[in-house]
């Protein structure tokens, strides 16, 4: 039986550091519709979704194409709810409403640099791996293991023994690129249940985090460089 997938984008209203940062403007148009597009272009998804709390967002996403059946509760538009607490609800909504899924695929608001070729790659490799869940990921690109700490205003290797080594002869390290990740259903509700995560490694050219305005003018460069339109 083919398996059904749904992407979920997690939208809550409120954002204090860039005001209506979800539906701010990026490169001409909402931020959220990136990832709108990017869902909808793969084909992979019988549904693709908005979770939020925020009227004016919904409507955002309409406009670009998502379902909105049902607004986020309460509980999960605190400060305290997790990614998890929202899929977990939106999840159990549907199933009052009939529709199982087998794949979901949570892609944040902020995420520009997705695209429906990742989103393929990321579902067809969880299928292919028989792991639980993918994750796109990105190089540290100074390797964490030459750290420094700061101890009484003076400097201190974090892992000494790596004082002399060279960089290329240190294991790669990664980190989250805080786009999307893909799991199977089951796995939202039984944590005990996770079989493995494989990774997506994707360039650090299309990864950028969006915490401010400066960070937000780096990411507007990024795109541009990524895409090859230069006056975007």
């Amino acid at each position: 039986m083919e398996k059904k997938s749904i992407a979920i984008i997690t939208a809550r209203g409120g954002s204090k550091r860039i005001p209506k940062k979800n539906i701010k403007e990026f490169c001409g148009k909402p931020i959220i519709a990136y990832s709108i597009e990017a869902a909808l272009e793969s084909g992979m998804f019988e549904e693709v979704m908005v979770s939020t709390d925020s009227d004016e967002i919904a409507e955002v996403a309409k406009k670009y194409g998502a379902s909105v059946p049902f607004m986020r509760s309460e509980k999960t538009s605190d400060d305290y709810a997790t990614t998890n607490d929202v899929l977990r609800e939106v999840i159990t909504e549907y199933r009052k409403l009939g529709k199982e899924f087998d794949i979901v695929v949570c892609i944040y608001p902020t995420a520009p640099f997705v695209t429906a070729d990742k989103l393929k790659r990321a579902i067809e490799l969880m299928d292919k791996d028989g792991v639980d869940s993918v994750t796109p990921v990105v190089q540290y690109s100074f390797p964490p293991q030459r750290a420094f700490v700061v101890k009484d205003n003076l400097l201190y290797y974090q892992f000494p023994e790596n004082r002399l080594k060279r960089s290329q002869d240190l294991e790669p390290i990664y980190h989250d690129c805080g786009q999307f990740y893909v799991m199977k259903t089951e796995s939202i509700f039984d944590s005990d249940s996770a079989g493995g995560s494989a990774p997506i490694i994707v360039s650090e050219l299309e990864v950028q985090d969006i915490d401010n305005e400066t960070d937000w003018k780096i990411a507007e460069m990024k795109y541009r460089l990524m895409v090859g339109h230069p006056d975007l």
